[in-house]
């Protein structure tokens, strides 16, 4: 993963209702969820979600897709690998079998 593209990622998680929209689709796995289910659940009128939606949209951290008059949104799981990644890779001096995150990683990869 390039840097930009890392920060462009967290640029965009950076807002706490956008934060807690990824988490909630990242709950959902790759079912994900329409729209009005989304608003619901984090309470957030429609118009208000929608903003947010387009920014987690352009960051690739969500896909979008169209479903008769509703659009389902899906966390970009494999972006979220390659971040972790990303952040990891030279964890603890380029030895990542060393690190602890890598450990926490092999445990929920289990699961």
């Amino acid at each position: 993963m390039e840097q930009q593209k890392a920060v462009t990622v967290f640029e965009s998680l950076s807002s706490g209702v956008r934060l807690d929209v990824y988490r909630l689709l990242v709950r959902q796995g790759p079912q994900g969820l329409v729209a009005g289910d989304i608003a619901a659940t984090i309470g957030l009128p429609p118009t208000n979600l929608s903003f947010h939606l387009k920014a987690l949209t352009h960051a690739q951290l969500v896909t979008v897709e169209q479903e008769g008059r509703y659009q389902r949104y899906r966390a970009n799981l494999p972006l979220m690998v390659e971040l972790i990644g990303y952040l990891t890779e030279e964890c603890c001096a380029g030895r990542p079998e060393q690190c602890l995150v890598n450990s926490a990683l092999a445990v929920c990869a289990a699961r």
